[in-house]
């Protein structure tokens, strides 16, 4: 195992359930008197999965910081339904939210690691949505944020797309979605027979094959081209089938939950006003998404940009046609080079490279004056 627990005892969750004998799994990189970069995991991804973007030669440079990738709950590594006894095997996994994600965070970073102030939080898809969730819930503890190819609040749209692949998923079983964040709709709740596992894990990962990735991406034939893989068919069973036959089913369902119910405005003292938990973020904060990300487009990036306070938020969207991929995880090449460039200059100067998608700049801009 090469990464560390940190206890977290019995945790008590948004949703007024406890975890019983919650840990949180996480690797550190970097001396720990450096300036601290949190940078949480993404849906379905273990530790390793981040690394990609760290090394000596990226803005992420543990010699200079030191880097904390902590585990989302329900990623096999964290307290998961896969590692975490059940008091009775006919009762679900409890809800868990992003907002307990980061209040177990906050407690590792703290308590365990020491650290009284970030330098950066950031992450990719369901880690930009941990990062708004840092950004808001401690909006005093970072200097900088940097959320790419997420969002503050997880749109209806991005919801529905949810429902789709966990439709997929607990149709094996022959169960049904009981809706948006609202888990499974069965009879009585069952585990999984190893079949039920492959046959919806197959059907998870072909959903998830048209989503993951632009149309430009499929008109090109990137997969070929870029990737390998010898045609359309190949590439659906040996990248995306087996990228979710190597997950379970229940972390997936877990983690699903704290997708689908992100919103970062959902807590006091923003009830639900999304506006203002924008206007709280004090941390200058560069906001990356995908120009062609089915989940995340940025229509919403800017949205949420446009409502911080002046001189907080930039937008800059990924010049791309990977799709959700562009902001990891590592398998864009060229989109690795482009956002470890924008983080270096996050990092080292503050000061904004020039908007070159093509899209006008200025409605992605809450005005910035950062040096």
């Amino acid at each position: 195992m090469d990464y560390s627990i940190f206890e977290l005892g019995d945790f008590k969750l948004v949703s007024g359930e406890t975890l019983p004998g919650a840990f949180i799994a996480y690797k550190t990189f970097g001396d720990p008197s450096s300036p601290a970069i949190i940078y949480p995991s993404w849906f379905s991804g273990a530790i390793s999965d981040n690394e990609w973007l760290i090394g000596e030669d990226k803005a992420l440079d543990p010699r200079q910081y030191f880097i904390i990738i902590p585990a989302l709950f329900g990623n096999g590594q964290s307290s998961s339904p896969s590692n975490t006894p059940r008091e009775s095997p006919l009762k679900p996994f409890p809800n868990i939210t992003v907002k307990d994600n980061v209040t177990a965070q906050h407690r590792l970073v703290t308590e365990h690691l020491g650290v009284q102030i970030a330098r950066l939080v950031l992450g990719w898809s369901l880690g930009a949505s941990q990062t708004y969730q840092w950004l808001t819930q401690y909006p005093d503890f970072m200097d900088l944020g940097a959320p790419f190819c997420g969002s503050a609040r997880t749109s209806l749209h991005n919801q529905v797309f949810l429902e789709g692949v966990k439709s997929a998923l607990l149709a094996a079983k022959g169960a049904s979605s009981g809706g948006s964040a609202a888990g499974e709709s069965a009879p009585a709740y069952r585990a999984w027979t190893e079949e039920e596992k492959v046959v919806g894990l197959k059907a998870f990962g072909r959903v998830y094959a048209g989503w993951g990735l632009s149309q430009a991406f499929y008109r090109d034939k990137v997969y070929e081209t870029e990737l390998g893989y010898k045609d359309l068919e190949d590439f659906l069973v040996n990248f995306w089938e087996s990228w979710a036959l190597s997950k379970d089913p229940e972390n997936l369902l877990t983690m699903l939950h704290t997708w689908q119910a992100a919103d970062c405005s959902d807590q006091e003292p923003y009830n639900k006003k999304l506006e203002l938990a924008m206007q709280s973020i004090k941390a200058k904060t560069l906001v990356l998404p995908g120009k062609t990300d089915l989940y995340f487009p940025p229509e919403d990036s800017q949205y949420e940009v446009r409502h911080m306070a002046e001189g907080v938020g930039q937008c800059i969207p990924f010049p791309s046609v990977w799709g959700h991929w562009a902001g990891g995880p590592g398998v864009s090449k060229g989109d690795v080079k482009w956002l470890d460039g924008q983080l270096k200059d996050l990092l080292e100067s503050n000061r904004w490279l020039l908007d070159t998608t093509g899209l006008d700049n200025d409605s992605y801009t809450s005005a910035p004056n950062w040096g």
